[in-house]
């Protein structure tokens, strides 16, 4: 497979890409021809397109986790996602949205990061997954497949953009995902994600879901402490649209018929102005955690992820050397 990815980018000769922005313009035009894609079908289309043997669809990572292949187009679906030309309907399947129908309207020769820029919602991505880049060029991360040296960076340098890059990939699925399921169970992720952050101790009766109908929008309650003396109040919201100040006032005085003075409001999507600035004037302490903020902390403490690969990265130990 490399010689052949070496033949795609060697026909886009005129733009130094990373091998996985070839991917970019096929599976959109893929999108554009159904109603809905799956992830699984992408990517058999994408090795037809390329006229990829077995042998090259079989080529794996260096870790030998995840096909080469089918890496480089969840990168390509990633990179279209944020730009919002194509968008998730169930798990594992998207299709194409206006904006990108817009741009097969009016096929460019091909589409890269450069390209891409020019989608808002696709720069503000960038700037959060790598700060340094410039997105008036190609950019300096490189790609999920290969770490290119850089002349302006130092190794370490190109690791953290990269690690800055796979983050943001994943946090991006991780959502997807966390949309997805149903609401009773995002209400158990809630009650998870709080009990790994360290609330409610070890013992497993520390945190629970209340399941009933009618309680004010109290969804889930984690005790602070081993003797039960005092709770944090939860309330899941699997939204897609923002929560706005009526619903954060509405659990403000459940959580007062339950003499609560802790409470956590936390969403797939995020909070108004109006909602954030409710929350300060009030003396009854609730903090408000949205869909970004909810998955970095999935990420940070675990939940719902797992570590499939690690790099450890040595230097000199000057004092072993002492006195040579």
């Amino acid at each position: 497979m490399r010689n052949r990815f070496a033949n795609i980018s060697g026909n886009l000769s005129h733009m130094a890409v990373p091998k996985y922005q070839a991917f970019l313009l096929p599976v959109l035009q893929f999108a554009g021809g159904g109603d809905e894609r799956s992830n699984r079908d992408t990517i058999e289309a994408m090795a037809v397109r390329f006229a990829m043997s077995d042998q090259d669809r079989a080529e794996r990572l260096p870790s030998g986790r995840q096909g080469e292949l089918d890496n480089r187009v969840s990168w390509a679906q990633t990179y279209l996602k944020q730009a919002g030309l194509i968008e998730p309907t169930r798990r594992a399947h998207f299709r194409i949205t206006d904006a990108g129908k817009a741009v097969l309207a009016k096929p460019p020769a091909h589409i890269d990061v450069a390209f891409l820029n020019q989608f808002p919602a696709f720069a503000v991505f960038k700037s959060k997954s790598t700060p340094t880049s410039d997105v008036a060029s190609t950019p300096t991360v490189p790609s999920p497949i290969e770490v290119a040296p850089v002349a302006t960076q130092t190794p370490e340098e190109v690791i953290a953009d990269a690690s800055r890059d796979l983050r943001a990939h994943l946090a991006t699925e991780l959502l997807e995902h966390v949309l997805q399921c149903s609401p009773a169970f995002f209400e158990r992720l809630v009650v998870d994600l709080l009990r790994a952050m360290g609330y409610g101790g070890a013992s497993t009766s520390a945190g629970r879901v209340t399941g009933k109908s009618g309680d004010g929008g109290i969804d889930g309650i984690i005790t602070e402490d081993k003797l039960g003396l005092d709770a944090v109040y939860l309330q899941a919201k699997r939204w897609s649209g923002n929560v706005g100040r009526p619903t954060v006032q509405e659990f403000a005085g459940a959580m007062q018929g339950h003499k609560a003075d802790k409470g956590v409001i936390i969403t797939t999507s995020e909070f108004t102005a109006d909602a954030r600035d409710y929350v300060r004037t009030i003396s009854t302490r609730i903090v408000l955690i949205g869909g970004r903020q909810l998955v970095n902390f999935m990420i940070d403490h675990d939940v719902g992820v797992r570590i499939v690969e690690t790099h450890v990265v040595r230097r000199i130990d000057g004092d072993y050397f002492e006195g040579s």
